[in-house]
């Protein structure tokens, strides 16, 4: 009976895995590992066997040994734990808003200098400065990566003047 069980557990998987949309989450996975793991199989067994019929998209050795550790542990539930607050790359628009306003005032400025003035990883802020400002660094400034029709007009006009200046100043 319980080969039977495991197998419907396992079929179930698999169809849910072989749609087009891969809609499963972990728990499904994490419960065929419960319910061998009190079959009494080991990890190396537990994962062949998720191996077998899952193919690429089945869970590592490591993730499949992790898991029987916990269950192992009295840690039965097959359900991942709220973290408490919020994510660790929580961007809110009054930081975009700051890195932002540093960038205008000195267009030269690193992201490692904006980073400690603002006490946030030097990662986040590059994320922040490409991704959400779309800015990039030319030529030791920050530019904006894409100019509207407006701004690409008024940097046409502003360099048609300066070539007429300097074209009347050369004759």
């Amino acid at each position: 009976m319980c080969r039977i069980a495991s197998l419907f557990l396992l079929q179930k998987l698999k169809r849910s895995m072989s749609s087009d949309v891969c809609d499963f989450n972990n728990m499904e996975t994490r419960a065929v590992v419960k319910f061998f793991f009190l079959q009494g199989k080991a990890p190396k067994e537990i994962h062949a066997i998720l191996a077998d019929t899952l193919g690429e998209n089945a869970p590592s050795y490591a993730i499949v040994k992790n898991w029987v550790a916990q269950i192992k542990r009295g840690d039965f539930s097959i359900c991942d734990v709220p973290r408490p607050g919020p994510p660790k790359t929580m961007t809110t628009p009054e930081t975009i808003d700051q890195i932002h306003e540093l960038i205008l005032e000195d267009r030269r400025i690193s992201a490692k200098s904006t980073a400690e003035q603002l006490g946030i990883s030097r990662e986040r802020v590059g994320s922040i400065i490409h991704e959400d400002s779309d800015m990039r660094k030319l030529s030791a400034k920050w530019v904006p990566k894409c100019l509207n029709a407006d701004q690409k007009r008024r940097w046409c006009q502003s360099s048609e003047q300066i070539l007429k200046f300097f074209s009347a100043r050369s004759k």
